[in-house]
This record gives C-alpha cells, sequence and structure tokens, in this order.
C-alpha cells in the first residue's frame, strides 16, 4: 500500500489507540517480572482536561511506556478524585437554576442528584486522556467515591480516632463563604491587596475622652469585646482598669493589657474580635472574653450587625464607613497593603470563624514522613530543591481540619445519640454505632431512631491520601495479591503545588498504615503558564482548549511541544508554536520514513565506502545518545531526554546519516545499506515511542507485516552501550570539513553539480576514516594532502588544519577580484572613520565607557576582515 505524502495524526491516532486497546497491552497482572508502578494523580471527575493535566499526563506516559519496553510489568493506574467542594458547587448551581435550592433537599435527595452529574460527566476527562495517547491500565479504574475506596476512608478515620489521633474541637477554622465550607491552611492563598486603615475613635466610659483605634475590618466592630494595650507603652497607663464604648453598638467593653500589641503599628491600641481573628481568639482565651459571632455562613451579618443584619460583609464595609464618618468616629483612612486569605477553589475571601470541626493531630504522623524524605531519602523529590519547601511544611506542621460542611463525600463515622458534646460514638455503619452507643452509656433502651449521624462529609484530601494503598485495596485488605505486588509503586508525576497538600500526606499515610514508602520518586513538573507569567486557568480564560491543541497538532505534536521546554520543577511558559513544532518533528520523522521506502533496492549492487563509515558512525552514534538519554532518564530530566532524542533524530539520522547513504537520483540503493538503515530506524523507533506514540507504531507498522506479538508497543528498548570516543570525533571534525566546503560553495553561487578539489594542509593528523563521506557529501573529486598554500584558492580553517579549494574554472577569477577589491576598500574607509573617532581624545575621554568600548570592537572587527580579504586577493591573484 503506498504511504501517505502527508503524516495525518487524524486517520492515525484513534486506529492504534483502539488497536492497543483490543490486545490488552495497557493491562498489567501480578508475574514474575519486576513490577513499576505509577498511579495517577486522580483528576476532579467532572472537570475537563487543561494544560497541566496534558504535561502531568504526557510525563506518566512517556515514564510507563519506557518501562514497557525496558521489559517491566508496567501498571499505570487511573482513576478519578470525587472533589468535594468543586463538584458539590456544580450540583448546587444546576439545582438553582432548576429552581431547587439545596436546604430544601434531604442528603439522600441530592446524592442522588450529584451522582446523577457525575455519571453524565465523569468520563469526559478519561476520553480525553485516552485522546492524548494515555496507555493506563483501565481495568483498573478507580473513583474516589467507589464503595471500595469509601470502606478504606471510613476504616482509616476510625483507626486514627482510636488511636487518639483524630479528635473533635471548638476551634478556629477558615470559613469559604462561597462554598460555605471549611478549608485547611494549605487551601488558603494569602495574596497582597491594597486596601485601607480606618482610624475609629472609641469613647472612654464615664468620660470625654477618646481612644483611637486604628482596624482594616471596620465592619467588625459589632464583633469587639475588648480594646488590648501593651502594659509597657507609657501612651496609655492611665487607661489600665477602665472601659470604652464601641461606635454604633455603643457597648462598653474593657480595656486589657497584653505584650501581644505591636507598639509600632497603627495607634499602638488594638479592638478585639475573638470571633472573627486568629490571634482576637487566642488573646480573648487568655483574657475571659466574651465571643461574638456577627457572621451568617454566607458571610452576611447576623442579627448582632444590627440595621446591617442580612447584608453582605463587603457591602457593610462601605456603609458603615459612612456612618461612622457622619457620627464623628472616623477620624481619617490611609491606604494600606495587607495579605488577605482567599478560597483556592472558589477565590472566595476566607472569614475566620469559631467552630465545632474535626481535626486529626499530624506532628507524630510527620516524624517518619520528615525522616524518609530529609534524611534517609528512600523517598527522592526531583529537583531537590524542593526539599527546603518540603522541611519548612513539615517542620511547621498543624492540625489538620478533616471535616467539610459538605454531603458530597464520605460522611464522618460519627453518630449521635444525646445533645452533649461527648454524647457521641465513632462506628463503621449504623448498627455497629448503636451497640458502641449502649456500650458506652449503658442504656440498653436505645434504638436506631436515637442516632443522628454527622452530617460533615470528609476533607477531599483524607481519601486521596490513602489513594497508592486504596487503589490496590491496601488499607481494608492489605495481604492481596496485588498490593503486595504493586506497593510501593515506583514514581509519582505532580506539581509542586500540591507537595503538601497530597504529596506529604500520603507519604505521612504510608508510612502509618504500611510501615513503608508509598512511593520512591516524586517528579514534580512545575506549573503551565502564560506568556505573561500567569498560572493557566479556566477563569482567567488563558488555558487553550487542550482537545482544540490535540486536533490542530496531533497528540504526538502537543506531547513533543510540552515536553520541549517542560525541565523538571520549573514553571512552562506555554506557546503554541512549540506545539507547531512538536508537529514539525513528527513530519521530519515520517518524511525520512518515505525517503526510505521510496528508494528501489538491489541487492547486487556493492556497498560503498561511504555508507559503511556512515552507518559504522551512525551506530556509535545512537549509543553515545542512548547513555545519554538513560542519563537523563535517572535524573527524571525527561525534557533533556527528549531533547537529545529529538537532536538524535532530526540532525544525526535525518540530516547525516540519511544524506551520506542515499542512492544518486534515479538509482536504487545496495541491500545492505538499505537493511541497516531500517534497523537504524527501527531503533530511533523504540526510544521514540514513548513521547510519539502514534506516529512511532504508525511507520513501525508500515515498514514490515508485523503480528500483535511484535507491535511496537511491547518491543524492546534498545541495550545500553558507550559509544566509540575515537568514531565519533572523527565524524564531527568530517562534518565540520563538509559544513566549511558548503559555506564556500554558497557564497560562490558554485552549484553542486560542479566538482571540486579539497587540499588540505593535515597540521592536527586528522584521520582519513570519513573522507569517502566527505568526497560525496561535497562533491569532490578528490581529496589531496598538501604543504603549502595554494595559489588561486579559497581557504577554511578546522582547528590548525587548513582547507584549499581551487576556483579556477569554477567561477570568473576577474571579477572575484574586483569584488573583493571593492568589499576591501570599503571596509578600509569603513576602518579609517572609526579610527579617527578613537584617535580623538576629546571622544575617548567625554563618551560613556560603553560606547568607546563598541567603538573599539568596531575597530578590531574590521581590522580582522580587512586581513581575510587581503589574504584571498593575494590568493586569487
Amino acid at each position: 500500500m503506498a504511504l501517505a505524502s502527508k503524516y495525518s495524526s487524524k486517520d492515525v491516532e484513534q486506529k492504534w489507540y483502539d488497536y492497543w486497546m483490543e490486545h490488552n497491552y495497557f493491562h498489567s497482572e501480578p508475574n514474575d517480572k519486576e513490577p513499576y508502578t505509577i498511579v495517577i494523580p486522580p483528576p476532579n471527575v467532572t472537570g475537563i482536561l487543561h494544560m497541566g493535566h496534558m504535561l502531568n499526563n504526557t510525563i506518566q506516559d512517556v515514564l510507563i511506556r519506557r518501562a514497557r519496553l525496558k521489559g517491566l510489568n508496567a501498571c499505570w493506574v487511573p482513576g478519578t478524585d470525587h472533589a468535594s467542594i468543586a463538584t458539590e458547587a456544580k450540583v448546587v448551581a444546576k439545582l438553582k437554576a432548576e429552581g431547587i435550592n439545596k436546604s430544601d433537599l434531604t442528603r439522600e435527595e441530592f446524592l442522588k442528584h450529584a451522582w446523577e452529574w457525575t455519571d453524565k460527566y465523569g468520563g469526559t476527562i478519561l476520553d480525553q486522556l485516552k485522546k492524548l495517547g494515555a496507555s493506563c491500565d483501565w481495568e483498573r479504574l478507580r473513583f474516589t467515591m467507589d464503595d471500595t475506596m469509601s470502606a478504606s476512608v471510613i476504616q482509616c478515620f476510625i483507626d486514627l480516632y482510636n488511636k487518639g489521633l483524630i479528635y473533635r474541637g471548638h476551634r478556629m477554622v477558615n470559613w469559604d463563604p462561597e462554598a460555605q465550607t471549611t478549608l485547611s491552611d494549605e487551601e488558603v492563598i494569602h495574596e497582597e491587596r491594597q486596601g485601607y486603615l480606618y482610624y475609629l475613635n472609641y469613647k472612654l466610659e464615664d468620660s470625654d475622652e477618646v481612644l483611637t483605634i486604628a482596624t482594616t475590618r471596620p465592619e467588625t466592630i459589632f464583633g469587639d469585646t475588648a480594646i488590648c494595650i501593651n502594659p509597657n507603652d507609657a501612651r496609655f497607663a492611665h487607661l489600665r482598669g477602665k472601659k470604652a464604648i464601641v461606635p454604633i453598638v455603643n457597648r462598653s467593653v474593657p480595656i486589657i493589657e497584653d505584650e501581644y500589641v505591636d507598639l509600632e503599628f497603627g495607634t499602638g491600641c488594638l479592638k478585639v474580635t475573638p470571633a472573627h481573628d486568629e490571634n482576637d481568639k487566642m488573646l480573648g482565651d487568655k483574657h475571659g472574653l466574651d465571643v461574638i459571632d456577627i457572621f451568617n455562613d454566607d458571610a452576611s451579618l447576623n442579627e448582632y450587625g444590627l440595621h446591617y443584619s442580612g447584608k453582605d460583609r463587603f457591602v457593610v464595609r462601605d456603609e458603615i464607613v459612612k456612618e461612622l464618618k457622619d457620627s464623628g468616629a472616623l477620624v481619617k483612612t490611609e491606604t494600606h497593603t495587607n495579605k488577605v486569605g482567599t478560597s483556592e477553589r472558589t477565590k472566595a475571601v476566607i472569614e475566620p470563624k469559631l467552630s465545632d470541626q474535626w481535626f486529626l493531630k499530624m506532628k507524630d504522623l510527620a516524624e517518619p514522613a520528615i525522616k524518609a524524605v530529609l534524611e534517609t531519602e528512600e523517598v527522592n523529590l526531583f529537583p531537590k530543591k524542593f526539599d527546603n519547601t518540603y522541611r519548612h511544611w513539615m517542620e511547621n506542621i498543624r492540625d489538620w481540619n478533616i471535616s467539610r460542611q459538605l454531603w458530597w463525600g464520605q460522611q464522618i463515622p460519627a453518630y449521635y445519640y444525646g445533645n452533649g458534646k461527648e454524647d457521641f460514638v465513632v462506628a463503621k455503619n449504623r448498627e455497629e454505632a448503636l451497640a458502641s452507643a449502649k456500650a458506652k452509656t449503658g442504656n440498653d433502651s436505645l434504638t436506631d431512631a436515637d442516632l443522628r449521624q454527622d452530617e460533615d462529609a470528609l476533607d477531599t484530601w483524607f481519601s486521596s491520601w490513602l489513594w497508592p494503598m486504596s487503589v490496590f485495596d491496601g488499607v481494608v485488605n492489605p495481604d492481596n495479591e496485588d498490593f503486595k505486588y504493586y506497593y510501593p509503586t515506583n514514581d509519582l508525576v505532580t506539581g509542586p503545588d500540591i507537595l503538601f497538600f497530597w504529596v506529604a500526606r500520603m507519604i505521612m499515610a504510608g508510612y502509618e498504615y504500611t510501615g513503608e514508602k508509598p512511593f520512591t520518586n516524586v517528579y514534580l513538573t512545575g506549573l503551565v503558564r502564560d506568556a505573561d507569567r500567569r498560572k493557566m486557568s479556566k477563569s482567567l480564560g488563558n488555558s487553550p482548549d487542550a482537545m482544540k491543541l490535540i486536533d490542530d497538532y496531533g497528540a504526538d505534536g502537543v506531547r513533543v511541544g510540552l515536553l520541549l521546554s517542560a525541565a523538571a520543577g520549573n514553571d512552562l511558559l506555554f506557546d503554541e508554536d512549540l506545539c507547531k513544532q512538536g508537529k514539525g518533528f513528527v513530519n521530519k520523522i515520517w518524511n525520512a520514513f518515505r525517503l526510505i521506502k521510496g528508494w528501489e533496492v538491489d541487492a547486487t549492487i556493492e556497498q560503498p565506502q561511504a555508507s559503511i563509515k556512515g552507518l559504522e558512525w551512525y551506530t556509535e552514534r545512537f549509543k553515545q545518545a542512548g547513555v545519554e538519554i538513560e542519563d537523563h532518564f535517572s535524573k527524571y530530566r525527561i525534557s533533556d531526554a527528549l531533547m537529545a532524542t529529538y537532536k538524535l533524530v532530526w540532525d544525526d539520522f535525518c540530516s547525516w546519516l540519511l544524506e551520506v547513504v542515499k542512492p544518486e537520483y534515479g538509482k536504487p540503493i545496495d541491500k545492505k545499506t538499505y537493511d541497516a538503515v531500517i534497523e537504524a530506524l527501527e531503533n530511533n523507533l523504540r526510544i521514540l515511542h514513548p513521547f510519539t506514540p502514534f506516529a512511532s507504531e504508525e511507520i513501525w507498522q508500515n515498514i514490515t507485516d508485523r503480528t500483535p506479538e511484535e507491535a511496537l508497543i511491547i518491543n524492546q528498548w534498545p541495550k545500553i552501550e558507550t559509544g566509540n570516543a575515537e568514531i565519533l570525533a572523527d565524524f564531527e571534525l568530517a562534518t565540520q570539513v563538509i559544513t566549511g566546503v558548503r559555506a564556500i560553495r554558497k557564497e560562490k553561487n558554485i552549484s553542486f553539480k560542479d566538482e571540486l578539489e579539497l587540499f588540505v594542509m593535515n597540521t592536527e593528523g586528522f584521520s582519513e576514516r570519513y573522507d569517502d563521506i566527505i568526497i560525496k557529501l561535497c562533491n569532490l573529486s578528490k581529496i589531496e594532502a598538501t604543504e603549502a598554500s595554494k595559489d588561486g584558492a579559497l581557504s577554511f580553517r578546522v582547528k590548525a588544519n587548513e582547507y584549499f579549494i581551487p576556483l579556477t574554472g569554477a567561477i570568473d577569477v576577474d571579477a572575484e577580484i574586483a569584488k573583493i577589491t571593492e568589499e576591501l576598500e570599503y571596509t578600509k574607509g569603513f576602518m579609517n572613520s572609526v579610527s579617527k573617532k578613537l584617535s580623538n581624545e576629546r571622544f575617548v575621554n567625554n563618551a560613556p565607557e560603553q560606547v568607546v568600548a563598541i567603538e573599539k570592537q568596531k575597530q578590531a572587527d574590521a581590522q580582522a576582515k580587512i586581513d581575510a580579504l587581503e589574504k584571498r586577493l593575494a590568493a586569487l591573484k
């Protein structure tokens, strides 16, 4: 069958993905081979493929395909995350559009809608991953809300609770008023924002004196329960034991003393609002202050907000400033820059809130995880620069708020049987909970109707921190064959933005439940950013449509484009031209294959010396590249591994080897050379396959008829050997000679059809090994040694060797002399003008040093050019 003149990704990609799936190449079962395991960072179940996913999953696919070719039992476990906050928000929005409020539904009714949403949209991102070429073991697909996965989460909660590591506490938490749930500290993004500092007067009780206080949040005065001064501040010593009146509220609050107050900030006085600031809460606890929560869950003010009740906090801020000003309480405002906590998911400004929540003690869990990364190096982060980030987070770890005020997720297995804070039991199900409640209370008359399960769901990360274990049912059934064979996994590929959210927590869970690391290496990809260095996101509208990129440039083109500039740990400034370059690379490989397949083969022809030598060199060059590529992979420099492969194929194979062995136009190629070129091509396809799986399989299958057992995807990675340094060095010098001759042909417009002679003063003692190649690629009649310069010849140098090309007959010598003479006169004139300027002391002394340096460089360049032109002129004469 004739080969297509152009490579068509649309015709190729689905064909081969279906073929791979049909023959079950992606599936893995435990056997006697060494396992190589990757678990996918599970994308949100209702998400779509974005640039971060594309980069992350391309890297994983490169690693898994390479492992397959290296003969390992490669297993890439795919899955999706239920993404409690994001998914619930989408379901709530959908219901709202249909005129249904979540609050009007029972939990069961809401979950029915959530599952319908998940079933409808949950497969989209998985189908998109297949378009990218992801060779996941789809038979092992997992979802964090699967029954077995949920069972692992519940068992983990119960175990940690029984160990005394999970507790219920009334604490200040990060409240997302848009999602109406708590967030862990790591889910809060602190942004520097321009705001105002408002100076307010608080009257002293039974006095005309006022106390000025600076605040960034005037709307919180409704929750003020004290004024605090520093006991070392002489300015306010007379206020000890007195009280102040909160403006608008007209509530009398005590003036307390504490060294916590910064003498230099604002006025040196601090309003204390224990319900809405963590530091104020500590002051409140220390001094026994009242706690007044002024906000509803949506961050509107409640009844404590008086006439502002029901209004949003930021609306109130604007309105209360006007009221304070009108009443004379507002003294002045100043611009002020401070850091504002925002929700990573909804971008809403976080509201500190006192709440009963579930927490997990982290200090003891963190110890083995710190040791594994920073001391024993059982777990390695690539690049190593992230060790310091990891250390900072882990050594300053705080207890993890694991409860979320959501319904979509694993429901906390705590069952209340009374109204007291301790009137609950933790159990796997209602039956066990009832038995435990009876045992705890001694009340056998309790019934199932007396039990009320905690409404809250667990943090999504509380399920995904078990991921490397739970995908193999290792939490519920640690003795199963899959878990014992595939765990610990080998490599984890993820972004540095979830190094603590997910990576560190998985390491903690691994050591807690198995005594082992969950993986050996963590490859941190960096973030995909736009040209303005902004993180690509749907909300910013700066993220290209991943499917359109694949449609325009092919999956292979996009994969190559992403990897070309995706150095480990460094952010990728994405440019669509990279995908265009990737597509161009794929087309280059295809066109090289078409060239080879277009040659007529003749078994009777003797193999030319140039072909023998060219193939000898390429064999050694391939070995050299193989060692380089292997080194890059060992250090997780995937981009560098691709670049080494790219240069080998584009420069060495296409630009050099094929030119060396290519038969004369219209003539056949000898069979030995053809077979060797095909072998070289097949080796190239083996190392290309992880990067460009579709195009490489298409070419592989078109070289000759293949059985399913001979498919490229399950072929063999080339053996790694060291190349012959002498052969490689000799060929490198030969290429410099060829480049020198070609430059003269181009400069003098000499047709390639015209044979030239080449004479060499071989001062360096270069080998003649590749003279046949030089003669062929330069169309020379001979290469001959000479002891002296050749009259009427142009020359060039390679190291200390000088090469001469006599031009008599090839060019019009008189015309060339005239041309060089004209150029020489112009250059001398330019030289004189520059020298004149530099001989002017006034110019040299007054001009900027950099300007003088530029002129001196012009002078040196002009002199060098004059010397070269005079030498060429002398040779022609």
